[in-house]
């Protein structure tokens, strides 16, 4: 316990000196002997605290060179985040879908006011050559395409960070839809279109609400078939 406690404390003393400036993106941090005698922790602990923090992205360990401070960019940062929905994407995959419905309609709104005539275009390439009859997998890997253009303009990098790790997490339960029910292919096509059209007229409330009643789809989806197996195997 107290081995915990000593190297949360180191953890919390290098976060301090990157929050206040001593320790700037891409910097090296001192050496190990010279690091932990000022922090007054052992080596083990600092080690341990190093792990932790590379563990998140906040610091990078290059053998033979010494320990920097990474770049701090939003989409590194948010890597860990997306490692821990990898981990529960099958138990936990209606909650990632609540938290991106919730989260996504306000990303688009925002995104309506930034979006160029060029990113309109470029959205309406994505959807052009998809149809009723393409295969589920490109229709997939467009859908992420359209949604990453939309999000990353939406004035926040970590909110795009985050939905990006979401949509990456969740593009099982959009390709088994494919797969599985009946004019799913046309209803995202639609829904994508709506959308579209919304943020052609600058009416970001409106591609808010389209964008919503989109995700809604999957996450109900994926509600009803988590329900359906947990009726399937209750013995009563």
């Amino acid at each position: 316990m107290a081995d915990v406690t000593v190297t949360d404390r180191t953890i919390n003393a290098i976060k301090s000196m990157i929050v206040e400036g001593e320790l700037r993106p891409g910097d090296r941090l001192p050496p190990e002997k010279e690091l932990s005698e000022r922090l007054d922790v052992s080596r083990n602990s600092l080690r341990e605290a190093v792990k932790a923090l590379s563990v998140i992205r906040v610091l990078a360990v290059r053998q033979g060179d010494g320990t920097y401070v990474t770049s701090l960019a939003p989409d590194l940062l948010i890597e860990a985040v997306g490692f821990v929905l990898e981990l529960h994407q099958d138990s936990e995959m209606v909650h990632m879908l609540e938290v991106r419905r919730l989260l996504e309609p306000s990303a688009v709104e925002s995104a309506c006011a930034h979006l160029t005539a060029e990113d309109l275009q470029a959205l309406e390439d994505l959807m052009a050559p998809l149809g009723a009859d393409s295969d589920i997998s490109t229709l997939v890997e467009a859908d992420m395409k359209f949604h990453h253009l939309i999000n990353s303009r939406c004035g926040n990098p970590y909110l795009s960070s985050l939905l990006d790790g979401l949509a990456s997490s969740t593009a099982r339960a959009r390709l088994w839809r494919g797969l599985t029910e009946d004019f799913a292919v046309e209803r995202t096509l639609n829904e994508h279109r709506r959308i579209l059209e919304a943020l052609r007229q600058g009416r970001g409330d409106l591609a808010r609400i389209h964008a919503a009643a989109h995700v809604a789809g999957v996450e109900g989806w994926v509600a009803q078939g988590t329900a359906t197996d947990a009726a399937a195997s209750d013995p009563a």
